[in-house]
């Protein structure tokens, strides 16, 4: 396994090339139902096909296929084919841990191979695997029922726990590096990163972890609301991080000016795989090759990136051309690692920047039932609808952050906590802006952190339990990705 500081002494002097997709890839081979079960799943009562991951046990000369065209065509960096190889996307083929075990393993062990083959061949240029982490098919920010905003079809520590597995099991095959990839939902994101910097510390490993959102359409926002640069706040507590990039949705055209603005702003190596262009409406990709190389060399020109390749509607042929016009560049043409800005960075589906050139920042303190009477009694009604319009009429006055705390005797907090922020979720106007989580009780500080896509800011943590008691609330805190206020 390579360590972080090898790879990043690569990436000081060179780009590099990321492979291919596996899905569009695997479509080519055009099987059927007999493909996806083999003999080993022929009397499974369940249709399997299009579970590209089982591919990994019942046809692994495909995915060998496919992945060995990549590395020759250059690729410096080869994928498990695990993108839904996770317990809550292979529950709706009935599949157990078992299994899923099963295909991370098996998929890490697949590309393995095949990279230390063409490490051999060529050792002046080493290959590598990363364990893809898709980004399951549930979000944790989205409610799945229109007529309960509140409701979740899956929660923040379903997510860390079926991760957790995940890693494990893409470690036991070999992986150098893990990748969070087509990021839509953030807190779903978070949860891999509590997962990735949790295996990391319980194994004393140091696995480099990279990132890759989706921008879902020209609004510059991931399908849960956030700006790029909220994005990039939400994540950038992860430990052992690598890099941070884009995939998927658009083409390198519509990817560009995102591309543009994740390289100014992010404190990592930056990675992009766009697609061919858009999709067709028979969901095929016209653009050329010679289209997609274009805006390649556009981004290599402009020293946006560090790592590059290509993801739905790609070939080889995409991926030699990466090669080709990155094989020759020098260091001086590579894009350097720009300094944090200073100050306080926070966020809700928007970025929130606060530094020494500041104007006064409002807090608003109405959603407190220790402050507000009226506040304490909607909740008490169980009036959330009302509660819900008091944190909107705030954001409407002026309100930067919203301060949210539920410590009254006769209430749940913590129920009260996980509810109402699911709710303002589903409220973009009041959810863009950072969230305060307000409470005495670390457990519902905590149930907080694991409702909030954003990095908000957690009111407080002190001394009065003792310093080990505040180091392990801190230090948990910094996992979660929130700022805190410290009595």
């Amino acid at each position: 396994m390579i360590s972080l500081s090898d790879i990043k002494s690569i990436l000081e002097n060179r780009i590099l090339v990321l492979d291919g997709p596996m899905g569009t890839a695997i479509q080519k081979f055009h099987l059927e139902e007999s493909d996806f079960k083999g003999d080993r799943f022929k009397d499974y009562s369940i249709n399997l096909k299009g579970n590209n991951d089982l591919l990994n046990i019942v046809r692994p000369d495909i995915i060998t296929k496919i992945q060995e065209s990549y590395l020759i065509a250059g690729a410096d960096l080869v994928q498990t084919n695990t993108f839904n190889s996770n317990l809550i996307s292979q529950s709706d083929y009935k599949f157990n841990k078992d299994i899923v075990w099963e295909l991370n393993i098996t998929g890490a062990k697949i590309a393995r191979a095949l990279a230390d083959k063409y490490t051999q061949l060529t050792p002046e240029k080493p290959r590598f695997v990363y364990g893809l982490l898709g980004p399951t098919n549930k979000t944790a920010s989205i409610s799945p029922d229109v007529d309960n905003p509140a409701f979740r079809n899956v929660l923040f520590d379903d997510l860390v726990e079926d991760y957790y597995f995940a890693i494990d099991a893409l470690v036991a095959g070999g992986v150098d590096l893990i990748m969070l990839e087509t990021i839509f939902d953030t807190l779903n994101a978070k949860a891999g990163i509590f997962a990735h910097n949790k295996y990391c510390k319980d194994k004393g490993q140091e696995i480099p972890l990279m990132i890759s959102g989706t921008i879902t359409d020209q609004s510059g926002r991931t399908l849960t609301g956030q700006t790029l640069e909220a994005f990039w706040i939400s994540v950038q507590q992860a430990r052992n991080l690598l890099s941070v990039g884009l995939n998927c949705a658009l083409g390198g055209r519509q990817l560009a000016p995102y591309v543009e603005e994740l390289s100014k702003v992010a404190t990592v190596y930056t990675s992009v795989h766009p697609n061919a262009g858009l999709p067709n409406e028979f969901g095929e990709y016209d653009e050329t090759l010679e289209e997609f190389s274009s805006y390649i060399k556009f981004f290599l020109d402009k020293s946006y990136i560090n790592i590059i390749g290509g993801c739905c509607g790609t070939t080889d042929k995409h991926i030699q051309k990466i090669f080709e016009l990155t094989k020759d560049l020098s260091s001086e043409n590579l894009r350097k690692i720009p300094k944090r800005k200073t100050g306080l960075h926070l966020s809700g589906l928007e970025a929130l920047r606060i530094n020494s050139l500041s104007n006064f920042i409002n807090v608003g303190e109405r959603t407190n039932v220790m402050g507000s009477i009226k506040f304490k009694k909607l909740i008490q009604d169980k009036n959330y609808e009302e509660a819900v319009a008091v944190a909107r009429e705030q954001v409407e006055n002026g309100a930067q952050i919203i301060d949210i705390n539920f410590d009254e005797g006769l209430l749940d907090a913590v129920s009260e906590m996980r509810n109402f922020l699911f709710l303002l979720a589903a409220e973009p106007e009041i959810a863009k802006v950072p969230f305060m989580i307000d409470s005495s009780k670390w457990e519902v500080l905590e149930a907080g952190l694991k409702c909030i896509q954003g990095k908000a800011i957690v009111n407080s943590i002190s001394l009065k339990e003792g310093e080990e008691k505040f180091k392990e609330q801190a230090l948990k805190i910094k996992e979660y990705g929130a700022a805190v206020i410290v009595m």
